[in-house]
C-alpha cells in the first residue's frame, strides 16, 4: 500500500511528479525534526527529575540541621523579607548573588519590597565576586541564604518561613560555550533546578507568582529580525538555548496543570557594572588592560557579529515590570482552581551595535588600544545576531530600555577601574 504522502492526482508529468514527491519528503523531514525535538525536550526532561531527586534526596541528609533549624538563620531570613511599603511584595530571588539578580534584589528593596536572596555561589566564575556582591546585598539588608536550587530541603524552609507573594528566578547555569566543556551542569541548574524550584512554588499555600529569566538564546539558527516572541524557537544553536527552551515547555506544564501564573523573559546580552567574567565586554575590559591580546569573532564571509546589548538597569525594569503585572497563581497546595497567566517577554535594547563597534568604545573609555585577533566565529554554539522586538513588552508591561552601549560601558568601565582598583592601567 501507498501511504497518503505517496498518493498523487493523477495524471503527472515526470516533472510535476519529481515535484510532488520532493514535496512530500520535505513535508515528512519537518514532521521528523519536530519529532526529534520533542523527543530531545521529553528526554532532558526525564533527565531532570531523575537528578532532581538523587540531589535533593542527597543534599537532604547531608545538609545540617542546626543550620536551617537556628533560630537565628529563621530570624534573618524573616527580617529579610519584611515589606516596608503599601502593597509591597515579598519575593525570593535565587541567583540572588549572581550579576542580574544583585541589582533585581537591591531594586526592589529600595522600593520597600521583601527580599530573600538565595545563591549557592558555585565557581563557574570567581566567587569572590559573588561574595563582594553578597556584602553588598547584606549591607542593605538583604539576606542570602546559601543553598543550591536542587536541595527540596533549603526550599520548603524558606516557603515555611515566608509566604512570598512572588519568585523571582535568576539562578542558572549561564553561558553558550561552556556547555560543550560541562553539559552536565546545564541539565543540573537549568532543567532539575527548575523543576525543583517550581515544585516548590506550587506546593506552597498562597502560591506565588513565578518570574524567570529565559534567553534570547532560544531563537537559534533563525535569521528573521528582529526576534519576536512568536517566531519559531525549536532549532538551537546550543545546549544552552536547549535547556532554556526545555525551561518554556516546562513552566508552561506548571502552569496549565497547577495553576501557577508564569513569566518568562527572554534577555538579550545583559551588560553593565558587577556583570559577569565571562562576558566578551568584560573579558575585553581586563585584556586591555594588561596589554593581553582579545579575540574577536567574525561571521561567515567576514561579516561582524552583533549583539543587541541591554544595559542591567533596563533589565531590571523589566524584571520589577514583569513581577507588578504578574497577575495571581490560581492554586492552592498544589491544586489549581482556574486558568492563570502565561507570558513570555523580549527584554532587549532593539538597538544592535558590532562587536568591533564595542571594542572601540572600550578604546575610547580605557584610553589604551586593543591588541585583536580577529578569527572566524568556530562552531560552539554561538550565533551572528541577536535583535529584539520589544513591542509586546513595552505594551504589556511598559518596558523602555533608556540607556545606549556608549553610555552603558562608560558606567561600566567606571564601576571596573574602581573595583579593581586600577592607577593608570596598572593594578594596585
Amino acid at each position: 500500500m501507498r501511504s497518503s504522502e505517496d498518493e498523487y492526482v493523477f495524471p503527472l508529468t515526470p516533472g510535476k511528479f519529481k515535484i510532488e514527491r520532493t514535496h512530500a519528503i520535505n513535508r515528512q523531514f519537518h514532521r521528523c525534526t519536530s519529532t526529534l525535538f520533542l523527543w530531545a525536550l521529553f528526554l532532558i526532561v526525564l533527565t531532570a527529575m531523575y537528578i532532581s531527586l538523587f540531589t535533593s534526596g542527597n543534599r537532604c541528609l547531608s545538609s545540617s540541621p542546626s543550620l536551617y533549624d537556628s533560630v537565628e538563620w529563621q530570624k534573618q531570613v524573616r527580617d529579610s523579607a519584611q515589606i516596608r511599603r503599601s502593597n509591597g511584595l515579598s519575593v525570593l530571588v535565587t541567583g540572588a548573588a549572581g550579576f542580574v539578580g544583585t541589582h533585581v534584589s537591591l531594586a526592589l528593596k529600595k522600593r520597600g519590597d521583601g527580599v530573600v536572596g538565595l545563591d549557592n555561589f558555585n565557581d563557574y566564575y570567581d566567587p569572590s565576586l559573588k561574595k563582594a556582591r553578597k556584602n553588598l546585598l547584606n549591607s542593605n539588608g538583604i539576606f542570602i541564604a546559601e543553598g543550591d536550587i536542587n536541595d527540596a530541603r533549603i526550599l520548603a524552609k524558606v516557603f515555611d518561613i515566608v509566604a512570598f507573594t512572588h519568585v523571582m528566578h535568576l539562578a542558572a547555569q549561564a553561558g553558550v560555550r561552556y556547555a560543550i566543556e560541562n553539559p552536565h551542569s546545564y541539565v543540573h541548574s537549568n532543567v532539575a533546578g527548575l523543576v525543583t524550584l517550581l515544585e516548590a512554588s506550587k506546593s506552597a499555600n498562597p502560591q506565588p507568582a513565578f518570574v524567570w529569566a529565559s534567553s534570547s538564546s532560544v531563537y537559534g539558527l533563525n535569521t528573521k529580525v528582529p526576534f519576536s516572541e512568536s517566531d519559531r524557537t525549536d532549532r538551537p544553536a546550543s545546549l544552552y538555548a536547549a535547556t532554556k527552551k526545555a525551561g518554556e515547555g516546562i513552566t508552561h506544564t506548571y502552569n496549565h496543570i497547577y495553576g501557577l501564573s508564569i513569566t518568562g523573559l527572554r534577555f538579550f546580552t545583559v551588560y553593565g557594572p558587577w556583570g559577569r567574567p565571562d562576558m566578551a565586554y568584560f573579558s575585553f575590559t581586563r585584556n586591555i588592560l594588561q596589554g593581553k591580546p582579545i579575540t574577536v569573532y567574525r561571521g561567515k564571509n567576514g561579516v561582524d557579529l552583533a549583539r543587541d546589548f541591554t544595559y542591567i538597569d533596563d533589565i531590571v525594569k523589566g524584571c520589577l515590570g514583569s513581577l507588578d503585572t504578574s497577575g495571581k497563581s490560581t492554586g492552592s497546595g498544589g491544586k489549581k482552581r482556574g486558568p492563570a497567566p502565561y507570558r513570555i517577554f523580549n527584554l532587549g535594547n532593539t538597538s544592535p551595535v558590532t562587536v568591533p563597534t564595542l571594542v572601540s568604545i572600550l578604546e575610547k573609555h580605557l584610553k589604551a588600544k586593543a591588541k585583536q585577533n580577529v578569527v572566524e566565529m568556530p562552531g560552539n554554539g554561538d550565533v551572528p545576531f541577536t535583535h529584539a522586538n520589544i513591542s509586546l513588552a513595552r505594551r504589556e508591561i511598559g518596558y523602555k530600555p533608556t540607556t545606549d552601549l556608549e553610555t552603558g560601558l562608560k558606567k561600566f568601565v567606571s564601576w571596573y577601574l574602581s573595583y579593581y582598583g586600577y592607577n593608570q592601567g596598572k593594578l594596585l
